[in-house]
């Protein structure tokens, strides 16, 4: 049974030396999330839910980084995963449209902290979430992202990995039990992106809650079912088309996804990126200004179209969802990053007036690579007549042009620095980096 090999897998490398490679990238993933949570804790939904949960404050010794605070893990796990969604730079797992940051490293330090764990733990569960998680979500799509978000759904098996690998290391049985548990938990609507609600957000946190609570749960004996993904009312059959099981077993425990993740370098949704980054270098290399553009087209696929084809974005939200937007403010500011949704940037005639120029096609073969690649044509027409077209058949961060060490040191300064003052975001960073040697309370993130 599926579940079966993914948790003996769980348990296994729960425990186990994993290759330095990975443990490298394992401690990409982490700063990588912290960078995104900082800066998600002043804005909403952190601040809302901070205050719907002040009773349960001071309390737990989860951490709540950025809130000077703590509380039992569950809702730890809530209110960060929630808050390292909500600025739209937390990373991506390709092939299953899916953030696995989020809900997996927001439940397995939160499990860490709570439990007093060592970093290594720490980062052999997120290894452990990421992969099971990551391997479940590419054998759904792309069927199973036209009605669900991959991080509310799928989200939940990687919390649960990575709680269960904390609570139970070795332990397949838990591991089995903690991921059928989550499994039936797992939710999170496409509708939640097509307004300025703060739901999307939401569905990291609750993933990453479910898998605390299912992980506490099947470590003192509660069960799950066995065949919750496979069976024939299970988590694949209501949730995806003829999922490709296969997927999510091949080469488990020999390549690892970890390795394979995307790293945001624009501050928005990852469907515009290619069109960005597209954009950007005709910017650079021809040196266009915005007053010289006619006309500007591009073609993408089709899931890049219907998630961020609005035209007329009027809040932060919807300028993060906005291709038009975001690909108008890169050509005029050279960058789509937080200040790209400040309230003047989104009124700026000059931003709207380029919008109005721009037209939105999709192409057929590039639909047909969705979700594996993520390609867009850019195609600038000058008022004087001449064009410019640039096609990106991947984006930068994507692991075929990763973002490097420095680059995700830069990235992280940039978003925590704000939050925590220069020198604090440093010292976490370089403990971030020699996390393996120091216990997750060490890091000492209540004070940050």
């Amino acid at each position: 049974m599926l579940i079966e090999q993914l948790s003996a897998y769980g348990a296994q490398d729960a425990r186990r030396r994993l290759p330095d490679a990975v443990m490298h990238h394992a401690k990409r993933a982490v700063l990588d999330w912290f960078g995104s949570l900082y800066p998600g804790t002043r804005v909403a939904p952190c601040l809302q839910l901070m205050r719907a949960h002040r009773s349960e404050l001071g309390v737990g010794n989860s951490s709540l980084p950025g809130n000077g605070a703590t509380a039992f893990a569950a809702t730890a796990a809530w209110i960060n995963g929630s808050a390292s969604h909500a600025v739209e730079f937390d990373d991506i797992f390709r092939d299953a449209v899916y953030h696995p940051g989020c809900p997996t490293i927001s439940a397995a330090l939160a499990v860490a902290e709570d439990r007093d764990l060592s970093g290594l733990a720490l980062l052999n569960a997120v290894v452990v979430g990421y992969e099971i998680s990551t391997r479940v979500g590419a054998a759904v799509q792309p069927a199973h992202y036209r009605y669900f978000h991959t991080t509310g759904t799928v989200g939940c098996l990687g919390a649960a990995g990575a709680a269960a690998a904390l609570l139970a290391p070795g332990d397949a049985a838990t591991m089995q039990h903690a991921l059928t548990t989550a499994a039936t938990f797992a939710s999170g609507l496409q509708q939640a992106f097509r307004s300025d609600a703060m739901t999307k957000a939401l569905h990291a946190g609750h993933a990453a809650a479910v898998g605390v609570r299912a992980g506490q749960a099947a470590a003192h004996g509660v069960t799950g079912v066995p065949d919750i993904l496979e069976g024939e009312v299970g988590f694949g059959a209501a949730l995806a088309q003829s999922p490709d099981w296969a997927v999510a077993v091949d080469e488990l425990g020999q390549r690892y996804n970890i390795t394979q993740i995307t790293q945001k370098n624009h501050g928005c949704c990852g469907h515009t990126f290619a069109a960005i980054d597209a954009a950007l270098l005709l910017r650079s290399e021809h040196r266009i200004a915005a007053a010289e553009i006619a006309r500007i087209e591009v073609s993408t696929y089709k899931t890049a179209i219907d998630v961020t084809g609005n035209f007329n974005p009027g809040t932060a939200f919807e300028g993060k969802f906005s291709l038009p937007y975001v690909l108008a403010h890169a050509l005029i500011h050279g960058s789509v990053r937080l200040d790209a949704f400040e309230p003047e940037r989104l009124a700026d005639p000059r931003i709207r007036a380029l919008m109005s120029r721009l037209a939105l096609e999709e192409d057929p073969a590039l639909t047909a690579g969705f979700p594996r690649q993520r390609a867009a044509n850019v195609n600038i027409i000058l008022k004087n007549g001449q064009s410019h077209a640039h096609f990106s058949p991947y984006r930068k961060g994507d692991p075929e042009s990763p973002l490097s060490d420095a680059e995700l040191n830069d990235k992280f300064d940039e978003l925590a620095g704000p939050v925590l003052g220069r020198a604090a975001a440093q010292a976490l960073r370089k403990q971030i980096w020699r996390l393996d040697t120091l216990t997750a309370r060490q890091l000492d993130l209540a004070r940050l």
